[in-house]
């Protein structure tokens, strides 16, 4: 295969740059794709596009986890409207009597809750608004710190949506490059440690609250605190929960409306993924965890979570009629994501129809080393999901790629640390995209006015991010991800307060000259 089957990826980025719609962008670069497989006709391209985007959804596996993805939705969805969040935030509130206290509370539950980024901008965002807010604590801050938890902890965390869908990639990109005795779920739990950006992001929010702001967000916050004033003059919040599923049911909810149907979706999907790989049959739980069906086992985990919210929600004295507007609520939540997976896995179709991952390794085997393909990687994948504002869909297009370059260069090594490049830079560029799904929905469900969290977070992004590239350029040298991010990690906390107390300075000496 020629250049031409590289041109969908390129046409995927061009048009988000140019037009800032992503699902519009996406969907024309498939049918790009379409039209070279055609052989330029532009009518059977669209035969052959539909034809793509239907396999997909057909496929078993993809149509359970299209399945799964509603049924998060649905959970949170009768999580937050039987006041479990109000619940929630009520058991806190006494001991959260300080701002960094405060603050702490959608940081950590953002760790806790790591199955979904969606579920985790809904039920946090929810959960930490008013408190947040009796605080004076800007919208561009709490943004940042949802932003900041909910893409890096769905991709690490032990059960959650991503990775059963970078499971899916790793694996499609291995049977294609013929790549024998390399398990893809052992792949990508090897791949964590080199996850440089997302590592680094989820110690850069603790890092921010306990030191000081700087660039736009200390200009947020000084704004908050001294006019009470959570987003900027003239903007506008981006908020539509009350549209998707407006108001508790009661306000008096309890905190175990929130905590049962989490801890079932985290009991059952764990149990799921040990019994869906033969757990039962005397395995043990490594062979287990090699063996399973992610899909299935999240789609349970993901049905009980719902199940137990109808419950509780009937127990509350919901009817029939509000129980069922609650779930096609929750349905409306995941739509964009629905969509976007569908056209993200199409994405991973075209290049695999094209031809796509052996002409970039044929095209690149002269010049490129083992030393750069991680660094490499890793910028391009924040190029590619700057620009398209999907994470998903950069993953889809880069891992076919990279991951048979990375075993045509380095062996079965380099895979882990390749794959870590990959949903590195693609969290990175959905982190600074202004057409970002997540960035959205943190903004969304922050209450902040979307530019304003873009513009407060992207120096955020870019310390983690330029100390990820220094270690991916490192790793050569030193052969341990644990020592690299160790360092990473220190180097981190030290560039902040730098930074926070330059910025402090700054706004002081520029009040002494207003006063003078």
């Amino acid at each position: 295969m020629d250049f031409l089957s590289v041109i969908p990826p390129i046409v995927a980025v061009v048009l988000a740059i140019v037009t800032k719609r992503v699902l519009f962008s996406l969907f024309i670069s498939i049918w790009v794709g379409g039209l070279i497989a055609a052989g330029g006709n532009p009518f059977q391209a669209v035969s052959v596009t539909f034809t793509w985007m239907k396999d997909v959804m057909i496929d078993p596996w993809n149509a359970r986890f299209l399945v799964m993805t509603a049924l998060l939705g649905t959970g949170a969805a009768f999580m937050f409207k039987t006041g479990g969040s109000e619940g929630l935030i009520k058991v806190l509130e006494k001991k959260l009597t300080t701002r960094k206290r405060v603050l702490f509370l959608p940081y950590l539950l953002g760790i806790v809750i790591f199955f979904n980024d969606y579920v985790n901008s809904v039920i946090v965002g929810n959960a930490s608004k008013d408190i947040t807010a009796k605080h004076k604590v800007s919208r561009e801050k709490l943004s940042y710190i949802l932003d900041s938890t909910a893409s890096p902890m769905a991709t690490i965390g032990p059960v959650s949506d991503w990775i059963g869908f970078q499971v899916s990639l790793i694996a499609a990109a291995i049977a294609s490059a013929s790549i024998i005795g390399i398990e893809p779920y052992f792949a990508f739990l090897q791949s964590i440690p080199w996850n440089f950006y997302a590592i680094l992001c989820l110690a850069a929010v603790p890092m921010i609250i306990i030191g000081k702001d700087f660039g736009p967000m200390a200009k947020a916050e000084r704004r908050a605190q001294s006019t009470g004033k959570l987003i900027p003059d003239g903007s506008t919040p981006l908020s539509s929960i009350e549209q998707d599923l407006g108001e508790p049911y009661k306000k008096e909810g309890s905190v175990w409306n929130f905590v049962l149907p989490l801890v079932t979706l985290i009991s059952v999907s764990v149990w799921g993924l040990w019994y869906s790989g033969g757990g039962s049959t005397g395995k043990s739980l490594m062979d287990a965890l090699a063996d399973t069906d992610v899909a299935v086992a999240l789609t349970w985990g993901a049905f009980a979570m719902t199940l137990v919210g109808i419950v509780l929600a009937l127990i509350q004295g919901m009817g029939l009629k509000k129980c069922e507007d609650t779930l096609l609520g929750g349905i409306r939540t995941m739509l964009p994501a629905l969509v976007i997976i569908v056209l993200a896995w199409s994405i991973g179709t075209v290049t695999s129809e094209l031809g796509t991952a052996e002409f970039v390794v044929n095209a690149t085997q002269s010049w490129m080393t083992a030393t750069l393909v991680p660094f490499l990687v890793f910028v391009i994948g924040m190029f590619i999901a700057f620009a398209t504002g999907t994470s998903w869909g950069t993953m889809s297009i880069l891992t076919p790629i990279a991951v048979p370059l990375a075993f045509t260069l380095g062996g079965e090594d380099l895979i882990p640390i390749v794959i870590g490049a990959i949903f590195a830079g693609a969290i990175f560029g959905d982190h600074v995209s202004p057409i970002s799904d997540t960035t959205v929905m943190a903004s969304i469900f922050a209450g902040s006015d979307h530019i304003a969290h873009v513009n407060t977070q992207i120096p955020y992004a870019l310390v983690p991010a330029g100390i990820a590239g220094v270690l991916y350029l490192s790793y050569s040298l030193i052969g341990s991800s644990i020592v690299l991010l160790i360092s990473g990690i220190i180097i981190q906390f030290f560039v902040f307060r730098y930074l926070g107390n330059r910025d402090e300075r700054k706004h002081l000496e520029a009040e002494e000259r207003i006063g003078a």
